[in-house]
């Protein structure tokens, strides 16, 4: 997958000079043997100049792993730690950076092997708060070096999105729809996340996209999309078009990007697209968001912000669904009471046109856009990818800004259920505990677009975390509570 960040995650060790320094240098040969068992794929670096005790071992250390090309930063407290060192480390580092604590090894070993980085951790959170520096602390940060290997695998994907969210420019192309202002909101956020935004008119896409007639690699564009679609190829003469738009979107791409490493797009759709352009691009939105460089549907720039740390942080394909309709109790009585622990209230259908990756899909072919076809000629509106979504555990989240410039977001883990949908679109049968109360009190409370974000497999820990890093505060942070458990707006006597 392109547009993802190369993550190297540098570890330095720190000793409070009251302690045995050795504690330190044989508690991180030990994370570090730990780490090559449990954190595969996973690149870190050992920093073998010193062990941070001193301001200027603060500064050793960070040359070091700035020379090392680290972008992520792990400081690990082989005893008590050097509270004021260890936090100019990471308010110097330019990063993510995440502290965790060497747990004590042997009941025969706590006099003069006595660490006491329990006791550390304290006064390094202390010290960070005082500083106004962020750092990840996982759940329980001590443990030992097995321990602290899988704090660390955990870390990864976590300071992954941060990188990359620092280093992201959205595209987006037109105002959103008329009548849709669900999916507006300000964009001053993006510019507080470190995010760079490139708005322009679909009119300037519109130009861009006549100069790439007759492109000459329209042909090979074209035999990959026949190739994927396969059987499911029922529009073969829109090929030829939506090739051309691909090439238009990656051109503009390479073309825009400026300085940003990283690249995500917001794009139109309708209500003019159609007949200009003469197809819609559900499908090339699907194949681009499957490279890595995810496409968000009707000018939804929260969206594909949200689209894009779901992509970071599975390292997969994801998508961007409606939050759309209801089980019909027929279709509930006969195909999920009984075979799943769901209520009717705890499943619905998330659809969208046509922009579901096809690796995510049960089956696909190339066909119209229903909707639209009921006002515009069906010729015109050819361009989707149709198919039910593939079953198994997902993650449904999104990242917002209020309309009074507030982040907040959502995260719950479910389902997609092995159920034909009998229905249009990219679609799927999702199952979410007490999503009824959720879809009331987080999502409707909360005044959410109805499009949602959707990782396949449960990724929901990842993503509070990074919703935490970059600022969103824990209160803004909705997910479904379980049975028993109140939402605050939630009538007690209901």
């Amino acid at each position: 997958m392109n547009n993802m960040p190369e993550l190297k995650i540098g570890v330095v060790a720190v000793s409070r000079d009251c302690f045995p320094e050795s504690l330190s240098v044989s508690r991180r040969e030990a994370l570090m043997k730990a780490c090559a068992d449990r954190c595969k794929g996973i690149d870190i670096y050992e920093c073998p100049v010193c062990i941070v005790e001193s301001e200027i071992h603060m500064v050793q250390a960070l040359e070091d792993i700035k020379k090392a090309g680290c972008n992520a930063l792990v400081v690990y407290l082989g005893n008590f730690g050097p509270e004021i060192s260890e936090t100019l480390l990471a308010k110097h580092f330019d990063g993510p950076k995440m502290f965790i604590a060497a747990a004590e090894e042997s009941g025969n070993s706590l006099m003069d092997g006595r660490g006491d980085a329990y006791c550390g951790m304290l006064n390094a959170s202390y010290n960070l708060k005082l500083r106004g520096v962020k750092a990840y602390i996982p759940e329980y940060p001590v443990g030992d070096a097995e321990d602290c290997a899988d704090m660390i695998a955990e870390f990864a994907p976590i300071a992954r999105a941060v990188v990359a969210i620092s280093e992201l420019k959205i595209i987006s192309f037109g105002p959103r729809p008329l009548n849709f202002l669900a999916c507006n909101a300000p964009i001053q956020q993006l510019y507080n996340l470190g995010v760079e935004i490139e708005e322009n008119s679909e009119l300037d896409l519109f130009e861009s996209f006549n100069k790439h007639e007759g492109d000459e690699r329209i042909p090979a564009v074209v035999a990959e999309m026949e190739a994927e679609l396969g059987t499911g190829n029922k529009k073969p003469e829109i090929l030829a078009k939506l090739a051309q738009y691909e090439i238009t979107l990656k051109d503009w791409v390479e073309a825009h990007k400026g300085y940003r490493k990283y690249v995500a797009i917001a794009g139109k759709c309708w209500p003019a697209f159609q007949t200009q352009f003469g197809f819609v691009p559900c499908y090339v939105n699907s194949r681009l968001t499957a490279q890595g460089i995810p496409v968000s549907c009707e000018v939804d720039i929260y969206g594909c912000l949200s689209e894009f740390i779901g992509t970071v942080v599975s390292q997969d394909t994801v998508t961007l669904l409606d939050i759309n309709n209801s089980v019909p109790k027929d279709m509930y009585n006969e195909d999920i009471k009984g075979k799943y622990d769901y209520t009717l209230k705890d499943t619905f259908m998330g659809f969208h046109c046509g922009n579901t990756a096809s690796s995510k899909l049960s089956f696909c072919e190339m066909k119209y856009q229903k909707i639209m076809a009921r006002a515009l000629p069906i010729e015109v509106t050819n361009g989707t990818l149709e198919g039910d979504i593939i079953p198994g555990d997902i993650t449904f989240f999104r990242l917002q800004s209020t309309s009074d410039n507030i982040l907040r977001a959502y995260i719950a883990h479910g389902e997609v259920l092995p159920v034909a949908t009998k229905s249009f679109g990219a679609i799927g049968v999702f199952a979410i505990p007490e999503m009824g109360r959720f879809y009331r009190h987080v999502l409707i409370q909360g005044a959410y677009p109805h499009h949602g974000a959707v990782a396949f497999g449960h990724w929901g820990k990842a993503l509070y975390e990074v919703f935490k890093y970059i600022g969103v505060p824990v209160e803004e942070i909705g997910y479904n509570q379980p049975a028993g458990v109140r939402y605050p707006t939630e009538n007690p006597f209901a």
